[in-house]
Order: C-alpha cells, then structure tokens, then sequence
C-alpha cells in the first residue's frame, strides 16, 4: 500500500469538526469517524474506478492534512482529483462570509460564527446524497444506518477486507426491489432507489451538474421533487448540500426540537416554523437547522 500526505489549506471560518458534525453524514458508510484518532476516514472512488483510502485530520497550523493510502502510486491526476473532491465534501470552496455577517446580526446567533458551524458535510457525489437522503425518511436514524451499511456492504466496491466504496448507479441499477426489500431493508424505498440508480446509469437524469447549477432555487426544488420518494423533506435537505438554503427541510425530529424550543412541546404548524424564519432570507434553511442542533457543538462526539 502506498501513502501520500497533503496539507491543504483552509479558509479562516472553518472548522474540521464542526463540519465533520454538521448532520449525521459523517457517521453512515463509507464515511467513518476515528475517534481516537480525531480523524474523519472515507472511502474515495475515482474517476478512473480506482478506490483510495482517505483520512483527514486537523492539522497544527489550522490547515487539514489529507493521507492517502492506495494500493499504487497515485498520478498527479489522480492526487488532484481526491484533494478537490475531500474539499467538496468539506466545503472549503464556498465562501460563508455572506452568511456569517448576518449571523452577526443578530445576537442570539452570533454563537455560529464563533465555533465555526455552518458547513454541512456532503458526499463525493450528488447520487450518493440523494440516495442516503431517501434512506432517511419516514424511519428511526438507526434503520437509516443499517439501510445505507446494507448498500455499501452489499454492493460496494472492497478497497480492502473491511472498507468498501459506495455503489455506482450501474451496480445498483442491477439489483431488483425484491433484493432490496429483503437484503437492503430499504422498504417501501426500494422502488425508488432502483429506478432513480436506473435513471441515472443510463443518463436519462444528469444530478452531478446540480452543485453548479444557474438554475433558481425554486425550480431545483421542483427538479429534486420529480424524483419519486423525494419529497419536501428531502428536496429541502438535499438542497442544504447543493449550497442552497432556502428551504427548513422540516421532518419530525426538527419540528420536535422546534416545538420545545419555542412551544413548550405544544405542535404548531409548519406555516408558523416557516414564518419564523422568513426573515433570514436565503440563508433561513441554515440559520434553522444550526438552531435545532445547537445543542451538538457542546459536545466533542456528539454522537
């Protein structure tokens, strides 16, 4: 096996953990967090299908120090494209400014610019988001976990005897809702993961060109909602890691945390959750989610 170590550098409002802990990404396959180690590990598949071993720790100079383990020398082209996509999935390129001087604002948000929070976490590919999106709805987080682990396990790549790549479209397009209704313990989602794998292995549906889309917020929205088994919930979160923040994303657990936060408990309904937040303008779905899970950055591993 070979190593290669890169130190990246990394705007000043970032925060490796911070963003590590954005939402629950960080703990469902192939990303892992090394405790011990204080290091986020993920499984990185090229262009060229090749696998590497990724893990990203904090560095003492504030950048992040990427190590890359691969079973060959990586190229320069190779190399590049593992650095550029480790800074997608952390966000380094996105400029927070805009956002953080609005936290400023206000005082009961000036916490966020203080710890760095804001980033959130996203996958090497916007198929991979929106299939673990899917896999979060209308269940407990832990069957989430155990739908995505099934996917990785069962139809990922082995870069070694126990770390394997997420699956390609072509590979899951190949499995059939029977498969994954009894190996996968997908569901009711099995037919729509299969025919959104479907849709996207054969090119009827380009998503990678989302990230970098002109498109109004709004009209990507209705473009996520076209797909079956993405609803509002979804479209509104997988929007979150496109860099659009437009919508809450509301399920049970945040209109939970809002209810008791603000309502005693007492349910209320969505138009009024909305209403509260209209005022943060485009940045109202960040400014929401940051405030729900508030909570999380008092702790080192929250979870």
């Amino acid at each position: 096996m070979k190593t290669t170590i890169i130190t990246y550098g990394t705007p000043k409002d970032f925060n490796l953990w911070r963003t590590i802990y954005s939402h629950g990404w960080c703990s469902l396959l192939p990303f892992c967090v090394d405790k011990e180690n204080h290091a986020l590990i993920r499984i990185l598949t090229l262009a060229d299908s090749s696998l590497i071993h990724c893990q990203i720790k904090e560095s003492n100079d504030s950048n992040i120090t990427i190590t890359l383990h691969s079973p060959s020398p990586l190229t320069i082209v190779q190399r590049s494209e593992a650095v550029r996509s480790i800074a997608s999935c952390l966000r380094l390129t996105e400029d927070f400014s805009d956002f953080y001087s609005e936290t400023r604002r206000h005082i009961k948000y000036r916490w966020i610019a203080k710890v760095k929070a804001g980033r959130m976490l996203r996958s090497p590919s916007v198929f991979e988001d929106i299939v673990k999106m899917i896999c979060t709805t209308n269940c407990s987080w832990a069957l989430t976990e155990i739908m995505v682990n099934n996917l990785v396990d069962t139809f990922g790549k082995p870069f070694d005897g126990s770390n394997n790549s997420f699956p390609s479209p072509e590979t899951l397009a190949g499995s059939s809702e029977a498969f994954l209704r009894n190996k996968i313990k997908s569901g009711y989602r099995s037919p729509f993961l299969l025919e959104f794998a479907e849709k996207v292995a054969s090119g009827k549906l380009v998503v990678e060109c989302w990230r970098s889309s002109d498109l109004p917020t709004d009209t990507l929205f209705y473009e996520l909602r076209s797909i079956k088994g993405v609803g509002a919930y979804s479209a509104g979160n997988i929007l979150k890691l496109l860099g659009r923040y437009d919508y809450l994303g509301l399920d049970s657990w945040s209109r939970g945390k809002y209810y008791e936060l603000y309502h005693q408990g007492r349910i209320v309904k969505d138009s009024t959750i909305e209403r509260r937040y209209m005022q943060y303008g485009k940045w109202r779905g960040l400014f929401f989610w940051l405030e729900m899970t508030k909570h999380w950055y008092d702790q080192e591993f929250p979870f």
